[in-house]
């Protein structure tokens, strides 16, 4: 529950405490609030169960924590199987060769397979990427003229 709570952060709040409610009366507060805690956590667990008695036998499996969205997509994508056989169709690295070579101005060739791919390029295989490009050449701009905006 308080994952996210340093030794330094949790000793502050327990000056804190020591401070605000006193010696004497610092027990009698935590004893509250832990009775507090226990009674919100029987509620939400019971209102768990009445969630799932109403939703019927067909969400005997259903878990609250599906209904976060990065966990939803994460159960979705390891257990649908017509997901499972699209990410195996999709070849990634044909298709950024395709890209590159519309890029690059070259055709793709259809009767190659998707290329090993290889550490270093060949020279002569396109521009080099590192290299600063050479600054075209650029028109004299106009004057700015305060005035006219």
């Amino acid at each position: 529950m308080f994952n996210d709570i340093s030794a330094l952060e949790l000793a502050a709040i327990a000056v804190l405490a020591i401070l605000i409610f006193g010696p004497d009366k610092l027990p009698k507060v935590i004893q509250d609030v832990s009775g507090f805690i226990r009674k919100i956590r029987a509620f939400s667990d019971s209102a768990k169960q009445d969630i799932r008695s109403e939703l019927g036998p067909e969400f005997k499996d259903f878990e609250f924590e599906d209904l976060n969205p990065k966990t939803f997509i994460r159960k979705q994508m390891t257990e649908n199987e017509d997901l499972k056989e699209l990410r195996s169709s999709f070849d990634l690295r044909k298709e950024l060769n395709e890209v590159t070579d519309a890029v690059n101005g070259r055709e793709a060739d259809p009767a190659q397979a998707s290329p090993a791919p290889s550490a270093t390029p060949a020279p002569g295989n396109g521009p080099d990427l590192l290299k600063k490009p050479s600054a075209p050449a650029q028109e004299p701009r106009t004057p700015f003229d305060a005035d006219a905006t």
